[in-house]
């Protein structure tokens, strides 16, 4: 039989390839037995095996090519042509070709012949065979087997298919045999990308172009082409890229054409009856297709690489490629239509009955079902809320119709919360005025069956309802109205239903710090937190750490509210999922804290983790909070300017909230305007604010007030005026009566430095470091140290005298050291200094802890305590933890 010589040619290689390094570095490192490029249509096999084989290997080695088809399913064809490439690629005598052509002899005894023969070569051979997914029959696969288990070490055998061959694959892989490139490898990064679309395309796109193209198609070469073929003569690509789907007609059509037109038709149902599903399992896909083979359709939709995506390790759950299955979607809403809201009626009911209910509730949207949507968001809503899944519930209730939420007394009231959480206020009382009525016509019964989430969330919804409006009312700014409709929530529920009691006590523990009575607010959040940990509600239990931390500041205790944060983020690493929906929150509460106290370098790292876990773990009335703090950091590290650039940004996601705004970020922007000397900016904000007209505003006016003083200082220390003092020492007497009655610690130690500051002004010295005094003794032990050192020059120049003040002396040393080297610590006898968060480590480097264990003590990544480690080893020049702890305790550090 006559060989066709262009199913033995190597396909040359084109200049314009995209070139796939990265990959055919992988493959030449040391040829194993077999390279299997196993992955779907479309996705570069032929091309990479192309490159590599053009570009690698030594003098001596050649390459047998067989580019295979359905024929050689007949193993005298199959035969013939691996036996032809193999003699052309190495001489081989003709005999093994006339053998290969004979019909008498065995194919073992021609393979053998030609193994022997092979043998004989010193040099490398590579065979080749493409498109190795055509062969379906066992004795064509006999033929690849046999080769691989006599072939001689100097015989690599490459395979390029579409689905993983039934060769001795897991033998070959457990002994290193075998270099496996799956779709994962072959798709294109960024950089391919972009290379692909300008040098084999013709396109120049934007570099965010080529990133969403890149995530649209998931690196699939093939619809990269198709993407380029219809991005021609388009002028707006960013659009087209965004809208680029499984829809596209080239797309379609190759999918259709390449891939369901040569499935057989049990398959192409299966495909379709599932693409409705985000992911797929075996009984989930049986629930939709009424068969019961699902897990093993899936599995060979798998090795098959069907566009098939496994989703663990131990291939239960798929996904399909995105592209594919929007392609699969198009085809079944053409072809059966009326099947689609059937197929999701069948995975929200299966979801549902495997304890998945946002899978169950998206199903029952997509099947135009919101009323069965609606019983599901009920069923599975108490318990999102404990666990402040708060995004996934504002979704739900919004997607369901307005008149359906309106007639359940649940969803209205959630309904409100999602209103309030978004700063709509009066959406807020519209939607509770719903859920009051509904409850009147149809009082909710908790069902036999209920969890005791559910069932203390229906009995306690007219207490839900006043705990919203109390909320409402707080962020108003109506601290009355807010503590009298959390003290009716009191009324409506019993002593074990610690959820609304948590709720309520909250609100008047806010409505308390609101007022300005400090001592009332920090004791009644914290029964609050105390009731919600009996609830089992660790997410708000954590989350109401932020604001008890921040009314432990105002008391005058950042020590104590420090040591909360740290509380709290050790019990989040015992909680992470309840945990990750204010995990930044704390993180950057905590810094706050640490910025105060001059741990710069300690509240960076805080600031960092906040950052990288992104706004999903952080409250929508929080997220301010992040710039805010870096603000704070930026100013303590001397950069004013950027910030205020931060204070803007902070300003600019500034949304009222249930927390009273006693730190106004406009306030905080005149505070470094007058730092800076830019008076006139603070007057303007000054005139804005109404501050300078009148001097009793209560606790929310108060940081005004106390920024006006400090406005009032400098404008004397700039033109003298003695009237303006005299304004200044009222303002600051009455500010500290009230802060007295209401326990306002904080309040109190920056009353006496500001009048340490008035009465230097004065020219009074002496009672200008009798004030300074009493604010050190209260304020350092504590824990302040920015509050001081951000008053800048004047303040140095005061305490540089203080350090004779036999009250003053200890404390004003230990600021005047924090004002130059505000997050070191310095030890006599070293040749370098350790920072602050450098003798934290070195202190848990002499205990028994390990290195992950320290790294979660200081809640930092093992890398970053390495980081730490290495400068502690370098200062103190040792190169072992034993060694360091020795030095440490001879240099006094321990």
């Amino acid at each position: 039989m006559a060989v066709l010589g262009t199913k033995l040619h190597l396909p040359a290689a084109r200049p314009n390839l995209v070139p796939r390094q990265r990959l055919t570095d992988r493959m030449s490192g040391g040829l194993p037995r077999v390279v299997l490029v196993s992955a779907p249509a479309g996705f570069g096999k032929t091309t990479l095996l192309t490159q590599w084989l053009h570009r690698s290997g030594a003098a001596d080695q050649r390459v047998a090519w067989v580019s295979l088809d359905e024929a050689d399913n007949d193993p005298a064809r199959l035969l013939e042509h691996v036996v032809a490439a193999l003699a052309s690629a190495r001489d081989l005598p003709e005999t093994s070709l006339l053998m290969a052509d004979a019909t008498t002899p065995p194919a073992v005894a021609v393979l053998t012949k030609a193994v022997n023969e092979l043998d004989a070569h010193t040099g490398v051979t590579v065979l080749a065979l493409d498109d190795y997914h055509v062969i379906d029959t066992a004795e064509a696969h006999a033929v690849a087997t046999f080769l691989l288990e006599h072939a001689p070490p100097q015989l690599t055998l490459a395979i390029a298919t579409r689905s993983d061959p039934p060769l001795p694959l897991p033998r070959l892989r457990a002994r290193g045999e075998l270099l496996e490139l799956r779709a994962v490898d072959l798709r294109f990064t960024d950089e391919e990308t972009a290379s692909f679309l300008d040098r084999v395309m013709g396109l120049a796109l934007p570099p965010e172009d080529v990133k969403a193209l890149t995530s649209r198609t998931e690196g699939w070469v093939a619809g990269l082409q198709l993407a380029g073929l219809s991005l021609q003569g388009v002028e707006d690509s960013s659009r087209f890229v965004q809208e680029f789907t499984g829809t596209n007609r080239f797309i379609l059509d190759y999918l259709v054409d390449e891939v369901l037109a040569h499935q057989p038709e049990d398959i192409r149902q299966f495909l379709l009856d599932t693409s409705i599903l985000y992911e797929l399992t075996g009984p989930l896909a049986d629930a939709l297709t009424g068969r019961r083979d699902g897990r093993a359709v899936l599995e060979s939709l798998d090795r098959a690489n069907l566009f098939v995506v496994a989703l663990d390790a131990q291939r239960t759950w798929y996904r399909y490629h995105h592209l594919f299955v929007e392609a699969l979607r198009a085809r079944l809403l053409a072809d059966h239509p009326d099947r689609v809201p059937h197929l999701h009626h069948a995975a929200s009911s299966w979801y549902a009955d495997h304890g998945r209910p946002q899978d169950a509730v998206r199903h029952a949207l997509d099947a135009d079902d919101p009323g069965r949507a609606a019983d599901l968001v009920e069923w599975a809503l108490p318990d999102l809320r404990r666990t402040r899944h708060d995004q996934r519930i504002s979704d739900w209730l919004l997607a369901l119709p307005d008149d359906i939420t309106r007639e359940r007394a649940l969803l209205a009231t959630y309904r409100a919360w999602t209103c309030l959480a978004a700063g709509d206020l009066d959406g807020v009382d519209t939607w509770l005025a719903a859920a009051e009525d509904a409850y009147a016509a149809h009082p909710p019964v908790v069902p036999a069956h209920a969890s005791k989430a559910t069932g203390e969330e229906l009995r306690t919804l007219p207490a839900t309802m006043a705990i919203f409006r109390a909320s409402a009312a707080q962020a108003r700014g109506d601290t009355t109205a807010s503590q009298q409709h959390a003290r009716h929530a009191l009324d409506l529920i019993g002593p074990d239903d610690h959820m609304a009691r948590g709720g309520a006590a909250g609100f008047l523990g806010m409505a308390a710090w609101a007022e300005g009575n400090l001592e009332d607010a920090v004791a009644t959040f914290s029964t609050a937190l105390r009731s919600l940990a009996a609830a089992g509600d660790v997410a708000d239990e954590l989350g109401g750490t932020v604001p008890l931390g921040s009314m432990w500041v105002a008391r005058g205790r950042p020590d104590e509210a420090r040591r909360l944060f740290e509380r709290a983020l050790e019990g989040a690493a015992k909680h992470p999922g309840a945990a990750l929906a204010t995990l930044g929150d704390l993180h950057v509460g905590l810094a706050d804290v640490l910025v105060e106290q001059g741990h710069l370098e300690l509240a960076s790292e805080h600031l960092t983790a906040a950052s990288t876990l992104g706004e999903t773990a952080s409250l929508l009335e929080n997220r301010y909070r992040l710039p805010m703090t870096t603000a704070r950091l930026r100013r303590a590290q001397g950069d004013p300017d950027a910030a205020l650039r931060l204070l803007q940004d902070a300003a600019d996601q500034y949304m009222p909230g249930f927390f009273p705004d006693v730190r106004p970020l406009a306030a905080q922007q005149a505070r470094i305007h007058i730092a800076q000397g830019r008076l006139a900016e603070a007057r303007d904000w000054a005139a804005a604010a109404e501050v300078d007209r009148h001097a009793g505003g209560g606790y929310l006016d108060e940081f005004n007030q106390l920024t006006y003083v400090r406005l009032l200082l400098a404008s004397h220390r700039a033109d003298p005026d003695p009237e303006s003092l005299g304004d200044a020492h009222g303002r600051l007497d009455l500010i500290a009566e009230e802060a007295h009655a209401g326990g306002r610690g904080a309040t109190i130690v920056e009353a006496h430095l500001l009048r340490s500051l008035l009465r230097e002004a004065h020219g009074n010295r002496p009672a200008a470091l009798a004030e300074l005094a009493t604010a050190l003794e209260l304020g350092v032990p504590a824990g302040f140290v920015r509050l001081f050192l951000d008053e800048g020059a004047p303040l140095e120049q005061l305490l540089s005298v203080a350090e004779r003040h036999p009250r003053a002396a200890v404390h004003a040393r230990t600021l005047r050291h924090a004002t130059y080297r505000p997050d070191a610590a310095i030890t006599a006898g070293t040749a370098e200094t350790l920072s602050e968060r450098e003798l934290d480590v070195l202190r848990l480097l002499a205990t028994t802890l390990s290195g992950p264990e320290i790294a979660k003590e200081l809640f930092v990544s093992v890398n970053t305590l390495r980081t730490h480690t290495k400068h502690i080893f370098t200062k103190l020049d040792v190169k072992t933890r034993r060694a360091a702890v020795e030095r440490a305790h001879a240099l006094g550090h321990l």
